[in-house]
Order: structure tokens, then C-alpha cells, then sequence
């Protein structure tokens, strides 16, 4: 049985990421803990708890962390992922409440107490982990490993023109991050899915129709042709939430002329965090430009060690769409048949 420790901002591609993780039945979701990013700290941890209920496994401790930033001002994306940041899902209020722990707290404490069997997995903006690194600087060694989804090398940026969104939010944090792992062993070093990779993961509406057939339930049409803010009408509760979820991340992705598609880059992390999708990597030392207005953000890898420093990431350079795909389908679909 995999133990992962997930931080994230859910946010609609997190929400698949935690799906997909609780539809394993070789993996245990050992605690989420929230940052603000995609929506605030307290709107992330309300989707998460909703998100365990729909999906049958109440009972997953869900802890608030960071509410801001370690050093610039709080921004927010609701424009591409929703007032709530799941985009048209609408989730009935959770019975089960927020953690009395904070998020540093969760992570610092259950490493402490399981070393080397929890892989985190980090799909929101670094500054939980960055203030936990602080509280306990061995957590890299504690860790089983760690999977980042941010940053982008030499590759268009998405939120400025050379940076991604998670590391943009907090770019203070990554670099903290970043320089806690320089020089430590190689197969502790984290695993980065950056936007060069993750941006291949093009969830197309044909990808939800074939959720809904693994699924058993009816049709699921959310195509380019229909108005906007169409809600599904599948009688499958996972597949109408994914599917509303999912149809505002593609006419989002429309609007910025990308194609009626969705990038769920926090999925992908997810099927790299537990093995079950091919990618290779390469070492790099990976820092981050926080002095600069115009570079904010922007994360740089040296692969070649033009700096003299010892790497820090493990950088996925290449990976299999149609295999992450189908794993994210059938699993997920799996889950949404057994589901009342």
C-alpha cells in the first residue's frame, strides 16, 4: 500500500489528481493539507472535504496551511477555475470538518512518525511545504519522495510569460524549497512535472465520454458546440461533477485560444506520484527569480551545471499521454461505478 501526503489548491485538475488517488485501491490518501492559490485556504479545504464524501471515504484528515504567501500578496484564479474553484460543480456543504491541526503541523508530525513511507505529492503553490522544511529541515530524507507539479524550463509560461502558476503565486517559497533539496542523494531529489510535460495531458471531451462508459453511466456530451454553462445531467454523481468541473476548464482554455481542451496537470502528477505512469528525467539545478518585476516567478534549470552546484529536481523531460489517460479512466471510472 502507497502513503501519500497531498498539498494542494483544489482547483479543478487537483480535484481529478485527488480522484484519481482515492480510486486506487493500492493507495492511501494520508492526509490533504490546504493552500491558498486556485481559491483561498478555506474554499480548498471545503472542496476537499465534499470532494472525500462524493467520493466515499469520509474521514481523510483535511488541514489549513498557508493563507497567503510567505512574502507578496495573495492572488487568485477563479477566472480559470471558478467562484469555487471547482468550476460549474456545485458540492453540497461537507458533514465533516476542518482539522484542528495546521497543515505545517501535519506534515512535519505524520513524516516524523511514518519515515520513509509517505511520498508527498504538491499540486498548489510550495509555501506549506516551504514553512514545514523550515520546522524540519530532514523532511527530505523522511520523505519516501516528493512530486512537484510547477515551474516551467525554457518553455512559455502560463500565468507571465515565463512563469507557471503555482511557483508564480509563491515564488519565495519555491526557492526555499528548491535550495533545502541542493545536493541531497538523487533518489531523494523531487520529481518536477513542469508545464513542458503537463500541458500534454489534453483532456479532450471524448477522455469524458469514455469516463462516463467506464462508469456505466449514460452519454456524457460536453462538446464545443454547445452553449456555455451546460450542467450534466449523468445520474453517476463523480461523472457530473467531473464533467462540470471540467467543461469551465475547457471553455477557459478556449477562451485563451488553446482549443476546446482541459490541461489536468495535477492528474498527471498524481499517476507520476504513485508509479503508474511512464516518464524519464533529468538532474538539473533548479532555482527561482524572485529580485526581478519582469522575471517574477520564473523558474531556471541548469542540466548542464553551469553554476557549479549540485542538482536539486529531477525534472520529467518526457512522458506518455495515451498511457496516463487510460490509467486516469479506468481507475477513476472504477471508483464512479461503485459509487451509490
Amino acid at each position: 500500500m502507497q502513503s501519500v501526503l497531498m498539498d494542494v489548491d483544489t482547483g479543478i485538475d487537483d480535484a481529478l489528481a485527488l480522484g484519481y488517488l482515492l480510486s486506487r485501491p493500492d493507495v492511501r490518501v494520508h492526509a490533504i493539507t490546504c493552500t491558498a492559490g486556485n481559491v483561498g485556504a478555506r474554499q480548498v479545504a471545503l472542496n476537499n472535504l465534499a470532494l472525500l464524501e462524493l467520493c466515499g471515504t469520509p474521514g481523510i484528515e483535511v488541514a489549513i496551511g498557508a493563507e497567503v504567501p510567505l512574502e507578496i500578496p495573495l492572488v487568485t484564479t477563479e477566472e480559470t477555475h471558478g467562484p469555487q474553484g471547482i468550476g460549474y460543480a456545485e458540492l453540497p456543504p461537507p458533514a465533516q470538518q476542518v482539522s484542528d491541526r495546521h497543515a505545517v503541523d501535519v506534515w512535519v508530525d505524520e513524516v516524523r512518525k511514518h519515515p520513509g513511507e509517505i511520498t508527498g505529492l504538491i499540486t498548489g503553490p510550495l509555501t506549506n511545504f516551504a514553512l514545514a522544511l523550515r520546522r524540519e529541515p530532514d523532511l527530505p530524507y523522511l520523505l519516501k519522495g516528493l512530486v512537484i507539479m510547477g515551474g516551467c524550463f525554457y518553455y512559455q509560461g502560463n500565468t507571465t510569460p515565463t512563469a507557471e502558476w503555482n511557483v508564480s503565486v509563491d515564488p519565495h517559497a519555491a526557492k526555499e524549497v528548491f535550495a533545502a533539496y541542493r545536493g541531497l542523494p538523487e533518489d531523494k531529489l523531487p520529481v518536477v512535472c513542469a508545464l513542458e510535460t503537463t500541458e500534454l495531458i489534453e483532456m479532450r471531451p471524448e477522455h469524458l465520454q469514455r469516463l462516463a462508459e467506464a462508469a456505466g453511466a449514460g452519454p456524457e456530451p460536453v462538446l464545443p458546440d454547445q452553449p456555455e454553462g451546460l450542467r450534466s445531467k449523468s445520474g453517476n454523481p463523480l461523472v457530473a461533477c467531473l464533467s462540470d468541473a471540467l467543461r469551465f476548464y475547457m471553455e477557459f482554455h478556449r477562451l485563451y485560444d488553446q482549443g476546446f481542451v482541459a490541461h489536468v496537470h495535477d492528474a498527471f502528477a498524481a499517476c507520476v506520484a504513485v508509479g503508474r505512469t511512464d516518464v524519464a528525467t533529468a538532474l538539473a539545478t533548479v532555482d527561482v527569480e524572485t529580485g526581478s518585476p519582469l522575471l517574477m516567478g520564473t523558474t531556471v534549470a541548469d542540466y548542464r551545471g553551469l553554476w557549479g552546484l549540485p542538482p536539486n529536481a529531477r525534472i520529467v523531460t518526457s512522458n506518455n499521454p495515451k498511457q496516463c489517460f487510460d490509467e486516469l479512466i479506468e481507475s477513476v471510472g472504477a471508483l464512479a461505478r461503485r459509487l451509490p
